[in-house]
Parts: C-alpha cells; sequence; structure tokens
C-alpha cells in the first residue's frame, strides 16, 4: 500500500495520475516504494535551493552525451533503459539544455528551419509526443560531502526523472525546479544511468497548456515549433553538501532615504539527516567587506526560517550604499551576498546571492501608470521579447549580448512577453546593464484556465522565489491583453504579496488599467505618433504607458539572403509571407509599409528595396519614441517598441535583426532614447529638447539648420536658443519656420449636407463669416461636405462648433462623394476651435460624419476648412534636411539629430538624384581583453556636391566580405554635411575573426542609386 504522506505529496504536486497509475502496476516501482519512501517524501518533491557547493554540469558537451527517443519507438520498461548496458546507437544526440526538436536540427536530421519553408513542411507528428532523454555520468572524485544532489532548472513542460532505473520524482511546469538526494541511489565508482521521460505540452498551449512556452504553437511573427519546444530546457548538474542546506535566501533593502539603506536576510535552512544539527551561518557581503555569523538550531529531517536584520547586526545598516539604478538614471550597482553553512568543520552549503539596492514606487495619477526608483520618476523606453530565441537555442553569453544592445539603444525596459524567457542569465545581464523587465506570467488574453491551476500558480510561486533577488524586475503583469479568469488574479496577487513583498508593482492586465492599450503594429507615417492620440486596442485614451507599439522591420540584404532562397528574393510572393511579410502577419501591415518604402522611389530589386528599407525604419521607430517624448507634458510615461528582440528570421517587430545586424530601427530608436535629446516635431515644426535623467540641466544651446540637397544651409530657416531641461521634461525651444500649412482649400467652394435647420443654406459653414453657421436637424447620423472641385492633396481640417457639437464623429475624404475614407475619428469632441491634422492625401471631397451629439440640439458649425496639404516652403529643394545640434555651456555636443522632409511630405524621391560622394575613411584598432576595439573617422570632403546620406558603416571579413556580427557601434546610418566628419567606435570578439583579417567600408546611399 502506498504510504498516505506519499499520496498528499503527489496530490501537492499535481502528479500526473496516468502516470501514476502506470507506474503504481510497475512491480519494481512498488517495491521501491516499500523500500525507501523517505526519499522519495523528503527529496523528490521537495525543491532545495539549487546549492552552489561543487556544482558539475551534466549539459551535453564533448564529454557528457545525452540521447534521446520517442517513447512510443523505445517499448522497453524503465529498468533496461536505466542499466549500464544499454544500447543507445540508434538513439538522436541531445542538446542539453534544449528541446527535442533543435537536437534532430542539430543532428542533422532536418533541414535548416530558418531557411525557406523549411520548419513549415515538417512533420509535426514526429514530435509532438513524448521523448525519452538519457545519459550515463561518473560522480565527481572530489565528492566528499555527505549529500549528493542531482538539479533540474527547468522542463518543459512536464516529466519523470529515473536515476538507474528508479523514480525520483516528477517535475510539472516548465518554471518547476527540482532537486533530488541521490546519495543512497548512486553508483560512485561506475556509471550512473539517467533517463528522463518528457511529455509533450497540452494544448492549446494559451491557456490549458500553462505555464510553458506559450508561443510555440505559431504566432504572427514565429512559426510552429515542432514538439512546442518541448525538452530538457535548462540546466542540469550535480551537487554535493554537508547536512544542512539553504534554501531560497531572499535580501531585502529598505531605503528610508538614498543616502541609508537597511538590509534584511531571509531564508530556509533544511536539515537533511535523521539528527538535529546546530549550523553557522555566515555571511560576506560586498562591496563593503560587511560580515556578520548566527548560530542556528534545525530539527532532524526538519527546516527552519532565518530572517536577519539591522536588529541583529547593525552592519546591516549601509551608509551612502551603492544604489542600483536604471540605464540613463545612474548606475546600475550590485552587491554580492556569500552565503555559507559551516556544521561542525565542514562547510555544508555555499550561495553567492547579487542583489541591488533599490526603492519601486508607483502612482497612477490621472490613470496613468508612472514608475519611480529611488525617488526620480523613470520615463520608460524599452521594447518587448516575445521569445530570447524560437527554438530555445539562445544561452549564456548570447543574452549578454541582446541586453546590451538594449543599454546601446538607451533603453530602461524590456517586457519579457508572457513569461518567456526564463534563463537565469537574462536576469543577470538586464541587472548589469540597468535594464527594468516588465516580467509576465503565462496567460494570453483567453477566457480559459490552465488544465491546473493549482501547477500553474505553484509554477508562479517558483518564478517569484527564482528571480526576486534582482533588482532590475520593475513589474509583475498577470495576463497579455487581457484578465486572469478567476482566481488566477486574486492567486497571483497574494503570490506577489507573500514571497516577493509587495515590492514591486501587480499590473493584471497588459494593455488595460492605467495603461493606454496595446498596438498599432503597422508603419505609419512618422506625425501619426504626435497627433492625439495614437490609437491603442484596449486601455485608456491617450499616450499614457503603451506597453506595445510597433511596426515591420525590413532586415538588410546581407541578412535577407541568409533566410530566403534566391528564387524568392523578388518580388515580393508566398516565401516572404513564410517569414512573415504578408497575411501570417498582418498585423504589421506590409502593403503600407511597402508604400512608405516606395516613398523613396519605387524599388528596382531586393537590394534597393532592403536598402530604402532602412530609412523607412530609422523614420518610424524614431518618431514612435520621439512622439511619446513630445508629450510628456501632456500624460505620456513611457513606451516599449513591439518588438526590440528578432526571435526568428524574419521581416517585421525587430530593431536588430536574428543575426545581430543593426538595422534602421535600432539606430532610430538609439537616437530617440537619447537621455539628453533634441528633436522635431514634424506636424507643428516646435523644436523641443527632451530630458529623460533625474538631473535639471542649465545653460544649454539649442541650434536647428535647414540645408537642401547640395548641402547649402538655407539660412533664414535657422534657429539658436538657450534653453534650461528641467528633469523628466519636455522642453519647447523654438518653431521652425516652414510655410504655413492651413492654406484653406474649402472657402466658398459647393457644400453639401445631410439636413440643415430652419432651411438655413450649408455654405454658411465656408463663407469666410465667423458669425454664420450650419446647423444639421436634431439626429446623431447627419454629415456636411465640402466640394473642392478637384482632386487636391489635403492634410487636415479646421473646425469651430458651436455649443451644439458633434461628442463623436469622423473626418472623411473621396474621390467621388460615394466611397469615402476615414482619416480622422474621435469620441472626444469639444466646442470651440480644433485643428485636425493627418498625413496627405488625395482628394476633392471632404466630410464631417457625426456619431453622436453631445446635446439635444443638432451639429452646429461655424466654419469648415479644409487644409492643402503639399505647400512647399521657399529656397528648398524638393527633399530637404534639418540638422539639430544641442550643447552645453562650454560647448560641448549633447546631442545632435537628422530629419530629411519633402517639400510633398510624403515623397522622398529626389534623394536619388543625390550625386556620388567621395569619402575619406581612416581608422585605428586595439586588440585587449578578447576584443578589437575600432575608432574610424568618416568624412565626407569639403570639395564635395552633396550631402553624404545615410552612410552605413560596416567591418568585413577581409577574404569573403562577411559582415563581421555581433558588432557594438556608436552610430551608423549617418549623414554629412560637405567637410563634416564623424566618428565611429566599433567592437567585436576577436574569435568572430578565427584566421582572416578585416576591413572597414563606409558607403552613402547616395553610391548606391541606380542612374
Amino acid at each position: 500500500m502506498i504510504p498516505y504522506v506519499l499520496i498528499m505529496r503527489l496530490y501537492n504536486a499535481t502528479f500526473n495520475l496516468s502516470v501514476y497509475f502506470k507506474l503504481y502496476m510497475h512491480q519494481k516501482f512498488i517495491s521501491f516504494l516499500k523500500t525507501v519512501p523517505l526519499l522519495i517524501i523528503s527529496s523528490a518533491f521537495a525543491c532545495p535551493a539549487m546549492a552552489q557547493t561543487d556544482v558539475v554540469y551534466l549539459n551535453n558537451s564533448p564529454t557528457q552525451i545525452w540521447k534521446i527517443k520517442p517513447e512510443a519507438d523505445v517499448n522497453l520498461v524503465v529498468d533496461k533503459i536505466g542499466s549500464g548496458g544499454f544500447s543507445t546507437e540508434n538513439w538522436v544526440t541531445a542538446i542539453v539544455p534544449g528541446t527535442v526538436f533543435s537536437s534532430y536540427v542539430a543532428a542533422g536530421l532536418e533541414k535548416d528551419p530558418n531557411f525557406g519553408d523549411n520548419i513549415y513542411k515538417v512533420d509535426k507528428a514526429k514530435y509532438d509526443r513524448n521523448f525519452w532523454y538519457r545519459t550515463e555520468f561518473k560522480i565527481p572524485a572530489g565528492y566528499s560531502k555527505k549529500n549528493i544532489w542531482l538539479n533540474f532548472k527547468g522542463i518543459n513542460r512536464k516529466a519523470d526523472i529515473y536515476l538507474n532505473g528508479t523514480l525520483l520524482g516528477s517535475l510539472d511546469g516548465f518554471m518547476q525546479r527540482g532537486q533530488f538526494n541521490i546519495s543512497q541511489l548512486i553508483k560512485k565508482d561506475a556509471e550512473n544511468v539517467l533517463a528522463v521521460l518528457v511529455y509533450i505540452p497540452k494544448q492549446p498551449l494559451a491557456n490549458v497548456g500553462s505555464p510553458n512556452y506559450v508561443s510555440s504553437a505559431g504566432w504572427d511573427w514565429m512559426p510552429y515549433v515542432p514538439g512546442l519546444n518541448s525538452g530538457i530546457t535548462d540546466k542540469v548538474y550535480l551537487s554535493n553538501t554537508g547536512d544542512v542546506t539553504l534554501q531560497d535566501p531572499w535580501i531585502r533593502a529598505s531605503l528610508p532615504t538614498n543616502a541609508k539603506a537597511d538590509l534584511s536576510i531571509a531564508m530556509e535552512l533544511k536539515n537533511n539527516s535523521s539528527r538535529q544539527q546546530i549550523a553557522t551561518l555566515k555571511g560576506l557581503i560586498t562591496p563593503g567587506n560587511i560580515e556578520f555569523s548566527q548560530q542556528v538550531r534545525v530539527d532532524a529531517n526538519g527546516q527552519t526560517t532565518v530572517k536577519l536584520d539591522k536588529r541583529d547586526f547593525s552592519q546591516l545598516m549601509i551608509n551612502s550604499p551603492k544604489l542600483w539604478w536604471p540605464n540613463g538614471y545612474g548606475d546600475p550597482n550590485l552587491y554580492n551576498c556569500k552565503l555559507s553553512l559551516v556544521v561542525g568543520n565542514e562547510v555544508s552549503d555555499v550561495q553567492n546571492i547579487k542583489f541591488g539596492i533599490k526603492r519601486y514606487s508607483y502612482d497612477t495619477l490621472g490613470h496613468v501608470l508612472h514608475l519611480t526608483i529611488n525617488g526620480v520618476k523613470v520615463f520608460i523606453k524599452g521594447g518587448d521579447w516575445g521569445m530570447s530565441e524560437y527554438m530555445l537555442r539562445c544561452h549564456g553569453t548570447e543574452y549578454d549580448t541582446k541586453v546590451r544592445l538594449h543599454k546601446e539603444m538607451n533603453f530602461n525596459m524590456i517586457r519579457n512577453w508572457i513569461g518567456s524567457t526564463t534563463d537565469e542569465e537574462f536576469y543577470d545581464a538586464c541587472d548589469k546593464y540597468g535594464i527594468m523587465i516588465w516580467d509576465d506570467f503565462w496567460l494570453n488574453a483567453n477566457p480559459n484556465l490552465p488544465a491546473d491551476i493549482n501547477v500553474f500558480n505553484a509554477n508562479a510561486v517558483e518564478k517569484i522565489r527564482r528571480f526576486r533577488n534582482h533588482p532590475a524586475i520593475a513589474v509583475w503583469c498577470a495576463d497579455n491583453e487581457g484578465w486572469p479568469e478567476p482566481p488566477l488574479s486574486d492567486w497571483l496577487k497574494a503570490d506577489i504579496a507573500t514571497f516577493d513583498g509587495n515590492e514591486r508593482y501587480y499590473q493584471p492586465n497588459s494593455h488595460a488599467e492605467n495603461l493606454t492599450g496595446s498596438g498599432p503594429w503597422a508603419s505609419k507615417d512618422p506625425r501619426y505618433y504626435f497627433t492625439a492620440y495614437p490609437t491603442g486596442l484596449g486601455g485608456n485614451k491617450g499616450w499614457g504607458l503603451r506597453t506595445e507599439l510597433g511596426t515591420a522591420v525590413f532586415t538588410n540584404f546581407e541578412s535577407f539572403k541568409k533566410f530566403m532562397p534566391e528564387d524568392k528574393w523578388w518580388p515580393r510572393n508566398e516565401m516572404w509571407n513564410q517569414h512573415f511579410f504578408g497575411p501570417l502577419a498582418f498585423n504589421a501591415g506590409p502593403d503600407q509599409y511597402d508604400e512608405s518604402v516606395n516613398s523613396y522611389g519605387k524599388a528596382t530589386g531586393i537590394e534597393d528595396y532592403c536598402r530604402k528599407a532602412q530609412f523607412v525604419n530609422i523614420e518610424t521607430n524614431k518618431a514612435m519614441f520621439e512622439g511619446w517624448q513630445d508629450a510628456m507634458g501632456e500624460d505620456a510615461s513611457g513606451l516599449m517598441t513591439w518588438m526590440s528582440q528578432s526571435a526568428y528570421p524574419s521581416m517585421v517587430w525587430q530593431t536588430y535583426d536574428y543575426y545581430y545586424d543593426l538595422t534602421g530601427a535600432f539606430w532610430g530608436a538609439k537616437k530617440a532614447c537619447e537621455p539628453l535629446h533634441i528633436q522635431w516635431n514634424p506636424v507643428s515644426n516646435a523644436i523641443k529638447i527632451i530630458n529623460t535623467t533625474g538631473t535639471s540641466v542649465e545653460g544649454l544651446t539649442a541650434k536647428a539648420d535647414v540645408y537642401n540637397l547640395d548641402g547649402q544651409l538655407v539660412k533664414e530657416y535657422s534657429e539658436t536658443a538657450i534653453a534650461n531641461a528641467p528633469a523628466n521634461s519636455a522642453a519647447n525651444v523654438f518653431t521652425l519656420k516652414f510655410s504655413p500649412d492651413k492654406i484653406n482649400l474649402a472657402l466658398n467652394k459647393q457644400v453639401y449636407a445631410s439636413s440643415s435647420e430652419n432651411g438655413q443654406p450649408a455654405n454658411l459653414v465656408n463663407d469666410g463669416n465667423e458669425g454664420t453657421r450650419w446647423a444639421s436637424g436634431h439626429n446623431d447620423n447627419e454629415w456636411i461636405y465640402v466640394d473642392l472641385g478637384k482632386d487636391e492633396v489635403v492634410n487636415g481640417v479646421g473646425l469651430n462648433w458651436q455649443d451644439a457639437y458633434a461628442q463623436s464623429f469622423k473626418i472623411q475624404v473621396s474621390t467621388d462623394a460615394i466611397h469615402w475614407h476615414d482619416v480622422y475619428t474621435t469620441d472626444e469632441g469639444r466646442q470651440g476651435t480644433q485643428t485636425i491634422l493627418f498625413p496627405e492625401v488625395t482628394a476633392r471631397y471632404v466630410r464631417m460624419l457625426g456619431i453622436a451629439r453631445a446635446t439635444y440640439w443638432g451639429y452646429s458649425l461655424y466654419n469648415f476648412e479644409v487644409y492643402k496639404g503639399d505647400v512647399a516652403s521657399p529656397g528648398l529643394s524638393a527633399v530637404h534636411f534639418i540638422k539639430l545640434r544641442l550643447t552645453d555651456k562650454e560647448g560641448k555636443l549633447i546631442s545632435d539629430n537628422f530629419y530629411w522632409r519633402g517639400n510633398k511630405r510624403k515623397d522622398y524621391s529626389a534623394l536619388n538624384t543625390l550625386p556620388k560622394v567621395n569619402l575619406k575613411v581612416t581608422y585605428k584598432t586595439v586588440e585587449q581583453d578578447g576584443k578589437y576595439q575600432i575608432n574610424a573617422e568618416i568624412t565626407n570632403l569639403a570639395s564635395s556636391k552633396a550631402v553624404a546620406f545615410g552612410v552605413r558603416v560596416q567591418p568585413i571579413k577581409a577574404s569573403t566580405g562577411e559582415q563581421i556580427l555581433p558588432a557594438i557601434m556608436n552610430d551608423n546610418y549617418f549623414s554629412l554635411l560637405p567637410g563634416e566628419t564623424k566618428t565611429v567606435s566599433i567592437e567585436f570578439a576577436n574569435g568572430l575573426l578565427k584566421n582572416d583579417s578585416f576591413r572597414l567600408i563606409a558607403e552613402p546611399y547616395n553610391n548606391s542609386i541606380s542612374k
């Protein structure tokens, strides 16, 4: 009979009943239960912390070989799989940590899933099933302590774990950790056999199969991954401890002021022996060399909670602490706490915990979420990670590269979308680089519950306990674009209160409740982001805090050809769609993106398309962030771009691409997100200084100049002003004096209306008389439109409402007065004068369509103006350039910015008339610490006949011309006036060259134009 205690532990661990029944019927398992129930009860389902004492990894390596095979193809009982003489000759070599499918790919048994449509042709049934993992290992000779542990940090989605044919226990949920005391089961002088049966996740992954990597069944940015990313997805290792072990140390800091920090340290001590133990807990905190020591008594086979603070040790009160700050606000200082447990003369267990001293606080004034750290309000600038890599092939130092690139973009937050990144290295890198984390759980907008809510909640607790020491975590979020079904929201809220002390904000829904929705995700005219308000799905109106706003982002040609078959390069076709530039990524608006690319002149081929696309990427991604920053004086508190990280080779939603090539989106975002930044509003022509730091700056000089294509300054548009930049502000400095855009085309033109009060003619609305008006009948759906007499380019309207105004209305345009197109919609109408601007559109008819009245009366307008949209300013070439500079009191350059503007605002084709320019390129190279550091100077000679537009600098391998990636650079796609020089720094690992050398190329857009 199975012990009652075991039954309860099986229940609490939400053990799969079908597996349990199968094991129950297995006689070897029954006899094992009878002989060693204590091992199962005390070790298999309790999860002590991962001890850091004498860790030996069992990850896949040349000396540690794992093999996999489908469960259905094994047809053997566990004891044979677990025997030392069992042959795995016809099994596949596994990648651990990794997934089943990625192992088959690495073994060459599947074609490269990144290339073409290969992944769509894979037989899913081959992988969407349970798999056995098997490896053999020896216990390290140096393991002299009593307890040897086998540790797992994550298996997707669940698994049964056997050692030498004996069931150790099960893990359920990809965040559940496992630590098994194998001291009594191991063979110390022979090979031990570890076998793991991994179960395929349940579908639908959201939310029935949660917790798991939810997007593995496909999304609008990544394909279905065969096997649903099942496998041993995190580290496996051995550790050796004495009888008393540390579990989940938790270090917290209270900051009464930024000049003093009160630390508290809590942990569980577990006694893994049958007699009482007295242990000495020792701590060392660095920097500062803060030491403390305390004796603790732990009962036999028991555990005790230890809590230490300044009342126990005055040295835990730290004066002038080194605070952890987000990127752009200060240094991300970290401390290390080494905890040691000594029993007798033996060090029983050791853990090192990195932590940061910080204080998060939050408010929702004006129904907008604001975040403050260490008393300083933070303007959030960041990006969403869908996955670290769609097949979970990102590990170790790759996270350092990816997160550092976010720091280089001047971001301060990453959203861990649906909790899809689970590796400790991600959290470590965010701590290191000052990147806050908006950390989601595993729920997605579906009105359903996980199949087992207890397992889900247990994994949520595991996640909180595992990562809570990381200072980077700033927000816990329950659900992507939805609310958790009861009871999960209350449970998660309680989990955070209990296991994180409510130190971070709990956000139930990623795009509502004091947020302004999510999206749109398609390419827009840059002016869209400056116009109230960019429309979001769900949430409140306004800029506020937006957790998703995105656009398609096409790669450079060098990356495009790595994943696209040559016969599918051009023109756009279904293979592009397989990489999410088409109906599969409808939210990305590829048709709109095409229009934006062709505004630079219709692309002549794939290389031309990729090249022009980078300027669309720059413009749009810079405008997204600058638009939000422009509204800091309104209600904007931050923005995260969808997405900043590329999980799959595609042409949408990324800044750097899958291969680490830094696209135009990277450089647009980097420029916009400078901590102290000068920018142009393309709607109002206002120049503003944006200060997203915690420090005010005085005595800055802002300068704006306008240049024609030939590089000649057009002096009448130059402006200069001395200005201050208060902390966390957008300070208006001056307005550029381009020709007025408000030329009224509607004056005295023919007007038509759905009705008119008292028979008054509709053309009273555009007769130029402020005292006359048009009024409709007393109905909601009334309209009035102006016939301009011919097709015109228009970009806005002016309305002057009487007190009988429209609460909700649309502005529509048409070329035939039959088919109407919406250019503006609002339900925030108001009395009085308002100007509504929208991107240029060709129309003959412009209509105000009333949706809902604000009063009992109809709609009443004094004036209805329509504005000409292609007004050219005198003295300017068809495309011209705006160059901004911001300098400090000593004349040091703080920020510069560069824009291109068309007289026809959506037509940049005149850039294709730029003549070729000769650039002078010089550079010096230093090799140290395993890296090459290149310092280059790129000069557009004074004799040049034109601006060198969009200069792209690349380090390439000398022998092949292949890009050297990843590389960290300070600038790219910059433009140079005649006689101007740009200094570019480039860093990359010297191992990327192998036996090759490199050369540097710098190519302006001018020199690639087809003449």
